[in-house]
């Protein structure tokens, strides 16, 4: 997760040098459609060949086009790299989340998923933050260097990480044959819902706030993910066992209203104070909301489809993103005055949200 972040917070400035400032939405864009192609394909590849290779494969992918951005030279080549380096988020989460889900004890899957999510926003504020410090002070191609010998590393912690799939199978042709049922996983249905809605309102934030650092006239532009990561881990810490004992659903609703109350925030930033607040509101619902969702996916998996299951619920982040990330191209005009109308839909998808669960928590008798 820090490898993916560290170029994050400097690519809106990278890909306006090579003269596509009116492409930024796309930077983000074609990262989540790449890794939504993918997501079927390492899903089945997880409940198949194991849990390992896949990981490593995303991780391959990751070092690979990392070390490759130096060589762009043009706004079209650097967007084809942006869209192969989605396959590395496409392989190397779902294998990651189905190895985790494999060992948790199903009574502590909140606190278990608290702990993982804790390191994911560890990924991405440090990440975010450090990265923006690092392509000022050493430039960009150091960066990429960074960021994908950080992809690197992680493949040494995972030789000690033991295989969890009890009977791994060769791999095969035919096990790229994805059928319906390997894209979608139905009982996970109501967290999908609920990420895809959510993760609209992330993907205007992975574009916009570099922007609105730029406004701020705040150098580092991964300033907004310092404190988001700092708030999320301090939420994590005291409320990771929260769904454990109120229940997934009543959790979320609490998240989704943080949720959207950092939209407003952010829709109305004028001061370095303000931007701050809407940082730390963020990180608590993240906070609350992404350990929750992936223990609820966890309950919702079967047993042997927990590969496809967390596919599932990483097509519904991608898509999310996606549409968050590209919707700033039709409603951003790269001016400060344009950004209560950015976040306008972030609001709106946080209510629809918030609306969803309250409705299947009524109407749809479930343990979760």
């Amino acid at each position: 997760m820090t490898s993916f972040n560290l170029i994050l917070p400097e690519l809106n400035d990278f890909i306006t040098s090579l003269g596509g400032s009116d492409k930024k939405g796309l930077v983000i864009t074609l990262f989540t459609i790449s890794a939504a192609i993918s997501r079927p394909f390492s899903g089945k590849l997880t409940d198949t060949i194991g849990r390992k290779k896949v990981i490593y494969l995303g991780i391959l992918f990751s070092v690979i086009i990392s070390w490759s951005y130096p060589f762009s030279y043009s706004v079209l080549f650097f967007l084809t790299l942006r869209f192969l380096h989605g396959f590395s988020a496409g392989f190397t989460p779902t294998g990651s989340t189905a190895l985790l889900t494999d060992i948790i004890p199903a009574e502590q899957r909140g606190r278990a998923m608290g702990l993982w999510g804790t390191f994911i926003s560890l990924g991405f504020g440090v990440g975010q933050f450090s990265g923006s410090w690092i392509g000022i002070h050493f430039g960009m191609n150091a960066l990429f260097i960074i960021a994908g010998a950080t992809s690197l590393l992680s493949g040494l912690f995972l030789i000690k990480v033991e295989e969890t799939l009890s009977k791994p199978e060769k791999f095969d042709g035919s096990q790229l044959k994805i059928k319906w049922n390997d894209i979608l996983e139905p009982s996970v249905t109501p967290a999908a819902v609920v990420m895809f809605l959510t993760t609209i309102c992330t993907g205007m934030i992975f574009v916009l706030t570099p922007e609105i650092s730029g406004f701020l006239d705040i150098e580092n532009k991964g300033f907004f993910f310092g404190f988001y990561v700092v708030s999320t881990i301090f939420v994590r810490l005291f409320a990771s066992s929260l769904s454990d004992k109120i229940g997934r659903r009543e959790t979320m609703i609490i998240g989704v209203c943080l949720l959207c109350i950092s939209m407003i925030l952010l829709s109305k930033v004028d001061s370095y104070n303000s931007f701050i607040l809407a940082a730390v509101v963020f990180g608590l619902a993240t906070g609350v909301s992404s350990p929750t969702l992936f223990a609820w996916t966890a309950d919702l998996s079967h047993i042997s489809r927990r590969g496809v299951g967390a596919g599932t619920i990483f097509i519904a982040l991608e898509i999310g993103i996606m549409i968050g990330s590209l919707s700033t191209i039709f409603t951003y005009d790269n001016t400060v005055e344009s950004l209560p109308d950015v976040f306008l839909l972030g609001i709106i998808m946080s209510i629809v949200a918030l609306i969803y669960l309250i409705w299947h928590k009524l109407n749809r008798e479930s343990a979760f």
